[in-house]
């Protein structure tokens, strides 16, 4: 069992200033920066209500609905960045879990939270925002690195959740793919097509990743994670 410690929902606004000579001072449009509330919320198939995102191309959606991040990774990622004390939702994150990290959930995963029941569908990908915010130019490439990604759930039933909430797991159909094996083969494990082929057929695997996957295991064609990762970062 894991319990809310913190919810953050936030709506897109832009930032920044047009035409800056800086590419962290330019402005850009995110829903990255969300404010905790502590409920009830109404968290339907889309996400949280007050909730919302910049660019619906690559963000939201019914299988990237809530994103969740373990408050176990704050005091080590305060250490490391020397940016004193990290509100939580610092990472974009709807859910701030006071237990379990990618190491100790799977994809598939079932829980129960509040009235809802949510299933994890994927890893989060870190983007060039997550960098602009903390105007860390290498924040996003190191948390892919790390592991500190984060994941995904999908909402299986709406209902109200709250902080404070335990997600109580009731079924792990596959219990070999840990989020952080999913980033590992993702990620670091590029060539190993077996490895892609074997997680492409989890079912409960988003499909964006399916996709992905299947295209690796099937013709080894690799993804570009610079753009992603860096864009408009770079000068």
């Amino acid at each position: 069992m894991t319990r809310i410690l913190s919810l953050q929902v936030g709506m897109p606004r832009s930032v920044g200033t047009e035409g800056a000579a800086e590419p962290m001072d330019r402005q850009w449009t995110t829903g990255f920066f969300k404010e905790p509330v502590r409920g009830p919320v109404f968290l339907g198939t889309e996400g949280l209500d007050g909730d919302g995102v910049a660019d619906r191309r690559v963000h939201g959606g019914p299988e990237k609905a809530v994103l969740a991040y373990s408050g176990l990774h704050y005091s080590v990622w305060e250490s490391e960045l020397d940016l004193g004390r990290l509100p939580f939702g610092a990472f974009g994150e709807n859910f701030t879990l006071d237990a379990q990290t990618e190491a100790e959930v799977c994809i598939g995963d079932v829980y129960a939270a509040g009235e809802a029941l949510l299933e994890v569908s994927q890893p989060r990908q870190p983007c060039w925002k997550l960098s602009r915010r903390w105007r860390i130019p290498d924040l996003s490439v190191r948390v892919q690195a790390n592991g500190r990604t984060g994941w995904y759930f999908r909402v299986l039933r709406e209902g109200l959740v709250r902080v404070g909430d335990v997600l109580i797991r009731i079924e792990r159909p596959y219990p070999h793919w840990t989020v952080a094996e999913a980033n590992a083969i993702m990620h670091h494990r590029r060539e190993d097509l077996e490895a892609a082929a074997a997680l492409a057929a989890c079912p409960a695997l988003a499909t964006s990743w399916r996709k992905t996957l299947e295209a690796r295991a099937t013709t080894g064609a690799q993804t570009d994670t610079h753009p992603r990762l860096i864009g408009p970062n770079e000068p």
